[in-house]
């Protein structure tokens, strides 16, 4: 009989993540940043800053010509995109945001842009014997635009229940 079976489960989801680095996981379907989305999350944080929330006013004075997303609402949408392409959570485990090492905000996202995510698994390394931290390089794209939205390395602690 094992002695150690959270261990051994645990070393079966190590290699599995092991075999996957560098693997490419997405693209999500698209997203659309609409003002209500805006709004909303400008209302929710108490950041009304103009070039977010009033259109005239950012046409008329902001370098964009139109409302821009926060940085951190695109960034939000992170955790939706890994919903859609990471491995789907079991019964006994759960996900937990544990960070980031870098976040970059590469280009704004105006309104009514569609935006989509792409991960790239990185690195798995085993905390313990119930948590393994797995590391994604996180894209958010912009439909319309060459560059990113956002480029991200963001760490996931995925944590299996005794």
């Amino acid at each position: 009989m094992n002695k150690y079976p959270k261990m051994n489960f645990l070393n079966e989801e190590f290699l599995k993540y092991q075999k996957k680095i560098g693997q490419k996981l997405g693209p999500t379907d698209w997203i659309q940043i609409t003002q209500n989305k805006i709004n909303e999350f400008a209302y929710l944080t108490q950041d009304s800053q103009f070039i977010h929330i009033d259109p005239i006013k950012a046409k008329q004075n902001s370098p964009f010509g139109k409302t821009i997303a926060h940085g951190f609402l695109v960034l939000s949408f992170a955790s939706k995109f890994a919903l859609d392409v990471l491995p789907q959570v079991k019964k006994n485990e759960i996900r937990i945001n544990y960070g980031f090492n870098k976040v970059r905000f590469i280009h704004p996202v105006e309104v009514n842009s569609n935006i989509r995510g792409n991960f790239i698994l990185k690195n798995t390394e085993k905390k313990n014997e119930l948590s393994l931290i797995n590391t994604y390089e996180v894209s958010i794209e912009i439909q319309t635009k060459k560059k990113p939205a956002i480029v991200s390395e963001w760490i996931i602690l995925n944590q299996y229940l005794k």
